[in-house]
């Protein structure tokens, strides 16, 4: 059952109600809760609220299922789920060191 806020327009009194979503609104002030010394029946009128955030308990429903994509891609790579990654190729043999020119030997005279 959803709770509602409404607030007495006579004695200023602000406070919260639980009742079904198809019940008439309260029109008077509640007796018991009213703040004046005696009963004043003042009109109330139903407050808008920020409501409660939504839980889902129970062992059907896991944190995880509502991650962004991001995180979940994020999530997978640092657990090792993700494909094994490709060996890096072998480095290209080193070039061997350039030669010396080297001249013939000149001929005898």
């Amino acid at each position: 059952m959803p709770t509602y806020e409404y607030t007495c327009e006579k004695c200023g009194l602000e406070f919260e109600h639980a009742q079904s979503m198809s019940a008439a609104p309260l029109k008077t002030c509640p007796e018991d809760l009213c703040a004046q010394k005696k009963w004043g029946r003042g009109k109330v009128k139903k407050m808008i609220s920020s409501g409660a955030g939504l839980l889902f308990k129970g062992s059907g429903f896991y944190i995880t299922d509502y991650r962004s994509e991001g995180y979940k891609k994020s999530a997978k790579s640092d657990s090792g789920e993700s494909k094994p990654a490709a060996k890096p190729a072998a480095e290209p043999a080193a070039k061997p060191a350039p030669k010396a020119e080297t001249k013939p030997a000149a001929k005898a005279k």
